[in-house]
């Protein structure tokens, strides 16, 4: 089997800390020789767990990064017990196109997995996420938001395992990032994102979504950086400063992998919601409508709900198309 191409200076097992680049070659029609440079952080003291810290997966989503880069910046090694394996910006062409596919081959990371090492730029990275990075950790903690074209209530995710123990443990893990939800997705099924990828190989996974509409959201920033610290503290990589969080006794956990959760654009126009995110919503319950600016003797088109339950995410902005996603109903787990 042909193993990636990518590679790094960084020593994974040397103590304290380390901060560099992976690189992939990329011979471009401006840089016959050239490479793609990944910022690629070790953080190694002892014996312990290793956590991959990943941000970046959208380069439209802003939080994870600027709390990643924090940890890199200002983490003493002797806080830890263990290791962090941390790429702020994963997708870096996404990341500095401010967008949610790369600008290189115009794929989505998060679509990518398990990678293919000869591929596209892209699939190049995600190969190198899986054959190197995800052997080398025991947790994976994957840092999302709704990107420009949602706006989202700041939630930790929980992905689907067929295996209880790690469902287990991946719940726990979850609940302990202590955000205002805690959701299910199960992304239809799909395989070949992240974190189902790290779940396949059998790591603690956690995902994280805060706000999101392509903007940074200052209360979201807190959440990620506080949320980020308390997973890593459950963990038992990064010691604890300060009180610990005060969490529910049974955290609520919602879903949104059923086929009803989605509400989906059925015409081209303009999106109107009916209602804000964490109102309470039902199936049947008319979701908003879209409208035919072009044409006003159009009466607009009625969307309804297919679930009960707390409006989750909103389109934003409000131009959609058919198949679009326009609304999303987080259901209690039952």
């Amino acid at each position: 089997m042909t193993r990636t191409i990518g590679y790094s200076e960084i020593d994974f097992e040397k103590q304290g800390k380390q901060i560099g680049f992976m690189h992939l070659p990329h011979s471009s029609h401006d840089d016959a020789w050239g490479g793609l440079r990944v910022p690629l952080t070790v953080i190694n003291n002892g014996a312990g767990p290793t956590v991959f810290l990943q941000g970046g997966n959208h380069g439209d989503e802003y939080e994870g990064p600027i709390v990643l880069g924090e940890i890199i910046r200002g983490l003493d090694p002797a806080r830890l017990t263990g290791r962090l394996i941390i790429m702020p910006a994963i997708n870096l062409p996404a990341v500095e196109a401010g967008s949610r596919v790369s600008p290189i081959d115009g794929l989505n990371f998060n679509r990518t997995f398990p990678g293919d090492p000869l591929g596209s730029i892209t699939q190049q990275l995600s190969a190198y996420v899986s054959e190197i990075l995800f052997p080398l950790a025991d947790a994976f903690i994957d840092l999302h938001s709704g990107g420009s074209s949602l706006s989202i209530i700041p939630s930790a995710i929980v992905e689907p395992s067929r295996d209880a123990e790690l469902s287990r443990k991946n719940r726990d893990a979850v609940f302990a990032f202590n955000a205002p939800m805690n959701v299910v997705i199960g992304n239809f099924g799909d395989p070949r994102t992240s974190t189902a990828a790290a779940v396949h190989a059998g790591l603690i996974t956690v995902g994280a979504e805060m706000a999101g509409t392509g903007t940074v959201t200052p209360k979201a920033v807190v959440l990620c950086r506080d949320g980020v610290h308390n997973v890593l503290h459950h963990l038992g990589v990064l010691e604890r400063t300060g009180k610990p969080p005060t969490a529910p006794d049974r955290p609520v956990l919602h879903d949104i992998s059923g086929p009803h959760a989605h509400v989906m654009a059925t015409q081209t126009g303009v999106f109107e919601p009916h209602h804000a995110l964490g109102d309470s919503v039902r199936a049947g319950q008319p979701a908003g409508r879209i409208h035919f600016l072009s044409d006003p003797a159009r009466p607009p088109e009625e969307l309804v709900y297919g679930a009960d339950g707390v409006l989750y995410g909103l389109r934003q902005p409000g131009r959609v198309r058919p198949g679009n996603c326009c609304a999303v109903v987080a259901s209690i787990c039952t």
